[in-house]
């Protein structure tokens, strides 16, 4: 019995171990990048990807059925943010900047500076390249509401289709997202912009949204009364993205 109990605390801890922020590592951009959706450049073949995304609610809850990894770099200008989504059907529906990006499939990007869980920036993007920038003085669930007239000045970014977009009559093999942050865009909600120093961490997080659909007429529509997936790369415990203390943890060195 007590070999028991024994393993089951060490499998607790392990579980819970799994379970905590994740954390990576963002290098300095030895070269400039150009944002064309296709990360070839000779910087990003130097970052290491993230660890692949998990479901939302954690590791105890089904293996995502497409993989999802992202790259992070920063120069004096920008932080950059790359993304692969694994994807047999790839599709989109939204071309009006600030549309409700989540309701087609996503990549957004979440982030908190100074890791205080209030003032934190949300940006979601689709196959279309259409975007969806909204500012947050505070989680949702302490009373917040999210400021959708908020713009990133100088933002960049470009989608590459790794197959053919909007076409059910073929399988595709995925998308890649590039995005560029500029520092100054950062300057909202009391927080000072600058380019970090060595050694800080930010807290951030990303979450990508996955319907499931089916073919019609060589077109894909979703399938009805089915919820969609959402995985993360640091999980948050439940289907809620808005739990900054759960986001992953992000230092920048050189």
């Amino acid at each position: 019995m007590r070999r028991l109990v024994a393993f089951l605390s060490t499998a607790a801890v392990c579980v819970a171990a799994a379970e905590s922020p994740r954390r990576y590592v963002c290098r300095r951009a030895e070269c400039p990048i150009r944002v064309d959706g296709k990360l070839n450049d000779s910087a990003w073949k130097k970052a290491r990807w993230t660890a692949p995304f998990l479901d939302i609610e954690g590791s105890a809850k089904p293996k995502p059925r497409f993989r999802t990894r992202a790259k992070m770099l920063w120069d004096d200008e920008y932080f950059y943010i790359g993304a692969y989504l694994e994807e047999p059907h790839v599709w989109a529906t939204l071309t009006e900047h600030d549309s409700v990006i989540f309701r087609d499939n996503d990549f957004e990007v979440f982030a908190d500076p100074d890791g205080d869980t209030l003032n934190y920036f949300e940006f979601e993007i689709n196959a279309l390249n259409t975007g969806w920038d909204l500012f947050l003085p505070k989680p949702y669930k302490d009373g917040g509401k999210a400021d959708n007239g908020w713009e990133i000045p100088g933002l960049k970014t470009a989608v590459s289709i790794d197959g053919t977009l909007n076409d059910a009559r073929d399988r595709d093999r995925g998308w890649w997202v590039e995005m560029a942050f500029p520092w100054a865009s950062f300057a909202h909600g009391g927080y000072t912009a600058a380019k970090p120093k060595p050694g800080v961490e930010w807290r951030v997080n990303f979450s990508r949204v996955e319907w499931r659909t089916r073919a019609a007429d060589g077109k894909y529509e979703k399938i009805p009364k089915q919820a969609e997936d959402n995985w993360v790369w640091s999980p948050q415990g439940k289907v809620n993205m808005h739990i900054p203390e759960k986001w992953g943890f992000v230092r920048f060195e050189r």
